[in-house]
């Protein structure tokens, strides 16, 4: 069996939610949107779990989240930390916002050797997802990969979202561009910020993303790069979808697209979380959950 490693991204502010939404319960014994992710991977092959966090809430995450796997997957934590630069930057004064997903997966660099799926931490990917790209790897796939989810499973009731729409050729990924504002039309089209035309089939990326080891010699190399072009700014982010762009424009990456049938489900905005009990009760109903996952 090829070692599997679930890096989940839990280090995020929740300015949009407010407060740490991560530790939200959602599930009939107090199960979090995590608690669902873990239990998934588990049952695709998935043998270790990395968390990236901030040291300040480690305490709570482990007590409330972490503390019942033990027996069923190997645990370790990164940190996110805004002063964790390379030699020759620093944070500029007054920035709060962390640096991003392409920083965050590179603090754990130090802790996985063998290919492993990113995913965010608020997010609920359904047991498909996970399968699928476990089954990737386990059969000896050896590039990056992306698990893509059709647009108009993904958005919202209560306001726009922001999703990287995906160009797919020949199975592989072209494009993926950051889109906001993306809503239903009362025809049944989608609108966005963009001037373009959506259907909500299309492929998106819901940052469930494959990657091999090598990636981290990528992700160190351009964080530089982005510290010297956008370092000084308040609000910059160096993100995982366009350092995956970068890879893939410059011909040094290929990124297998894995399609997904499921319903993506997460707490972007307060008035979501009803929506995510009522479709995880739902799940449990079709027996695809039991009553306590751990």
């Amino acid at each position: 069996m090829q070692d599997l490693t679930l890096l989940i991204m839990a280090a995020g502010m929740g300015s949009r939610y407010g407060g740490l939404k991560q530790l939200d319960p959602v599930g009939p014994s107090g199960e979090t949107i995590i608690d669902y992710s873990v239990y998934d991977a588990i049952r695709a092959g998935f043998n270790k779990v990395v968390f990236i966090i901030r040291r300040d809430f480690e305490n709570e995450f482990r007590s409330q989240i972490t503390d019942k796997y033990e027996g069923n997957i190997k645990v370790e934590f990164a940190f996110q930390e805004l002063n964790d630069l390379p030699n020759g930057f620093q944070c500029p004064e007054g920035r709060q916002k962390p640096w991003g997903t392409g920083h965050a997966i590179l603090t754990a660099a130090k802790m996985i050797n063998e290919p492993f799926v990113a995913i965010n931490g608020d997010d609920f990917y359904g047991l498909e997802s996970y399968e699928i790209v476990s089954n990737y790897y386990q059969n000896g796939g050896d590039s990056f990969s992306m698990v893509a989810f059709e647009l108009g499973k993904t958005l919202s009731d209560f306001g726009g979202v922001t999703r990287g729409l995906c160009t797919v050729n020949g199975g592989l990924l072209d494009t993926v561009v950051e889109t906001g504002e993306l809503r239903w039309n009362d025809d049944g089209s989608v609108s966005s910020d963009r001037d373009i035309e959506l259907n909500g089939m299309e492929p998106v990326s819901m940052n469930v993303w494959g990657f091999t080891p090598d990636l981290f010699g990528h992700l160190s190399s351009m964080f530089e790069e982005f510290l010297q072009r956008e370092g000084s700014e308040m609000k910059s982010e160096y993100l995982i979808p366009s350092v995956v762009n970068a890879l893939i424009q410059t011909n040094v990456k290929d990124v297998k697209v894995l399609r997904t049938g499921s319903s993506w489900f997460g707490v972007t905005y307060k008035e979501d979380k009803p929506h995510v009990i009522q479709k995880i009760q739902e799940l449990m109903d079709q027996d695809r959950y039991p009553n306590k996952l751990f």
